[in-house]
């Protein structure tokens, strides 16, 4: 029997690329990011992975994706929208047209995703869409200015489908990583830090794996991951 297929976007260095290694070992994955050297990359060490170079932020071109996906893979039982727009800057920093892109990634691109996956999971009666965050969602410091608030309506949007779709067999789950993740660029920022200071993708991605796989009984929507000696910045 042909595996289940996983619809991963934003898959980067880090936790995408983690996400497509803990979830190909039980699905057939279609990867989605802006780079196709990443993707070809990847297809070359995995079996079952399928890259499609996208800007998810271009609506017409992900549309074009996903039917491709469709028509290839078959239809994702499992959406993880890991795909991630930021920058930094107060109010009155950044230009505004850096906060309207970063809500087509954050927030328009997960409603577009939604929107072409979901139906299809409901049709069998079950599937899940897991979104990673972070502690913006949460809360608006002055420098994320042209961050912060796509996240937010990104959670929001997330409960707002997980409302609609839980009853309907399809489970939504938002992932907030309160840490640094661990990256080369970030240990470049950071080269006084311990290793256990950093959050490691691959625990990331077992996390959102889990989070896919609860059993309905015990389903939950938000979870906040962070390394063992992380203060709290969210609760």
């Amino acid at each position: 029997m042909r595996r289940k297929v996983c619809l991963i976007t934003g898959v980067g260095p880090g936790t995408g690329s983690a996400l497509v290694h803990r979830f190909s070992q039980d699905y057939q994955v279609a990867m989605l990011a802006r780079s196709q050297d990443r993707l070809s990359n990847l297809e070359g060490q995995l079996e079952g992975v399928k890259g499609y170079p996208c800007d998810v932020s271009d609506r017409a071109a992900l549309e074009r994706v996903l039917d491709s996906v469709k028509d290839e893979l078959g239809s994702p039982s499992i959406l993880v929208h890991n795909a991630v727009g930021g920058a930094f800057g107060s109010f009155l920093d950044i230009e505004p047209s850096v906060l309207e892109n970063n809500f087509q990634v954050n927030t328009m691109a997960l409603l577009h995703l939604a929107r072409s996956l979901a139906p299809d999971m409901v049709a069998t009666g079950e599937g899940a869409i897991i979104i990673t965050g972070n502690t913006s969602a949460y809360r608006g410091m002055p420098g994320f200015a042209g961050f912060a608030p796509t996240k937010a309506a990104q959670r929001v949007l997330a409960e707002s489908m997980a409302r609609d779709l839980g009853p309907k067999g399809v489970h939504v789950g938002y992932v907030a990583i309160d840490a640094v993740i661990d990256l080369e660029w970030t240990r470049e920022r950071m080269p006084d830090k311990p290793d256990d200071y950093f959050c490691k993708p691959q625990d990331i991605a077992e996390e959102c794996y889990r989070i896919a796989h609860q059993p309905r009984s015990a389903w939950s929507f938000n979870s906040i991951i962070r390394p063992f000696g992380e203060n709290w910045s969210v609760s």
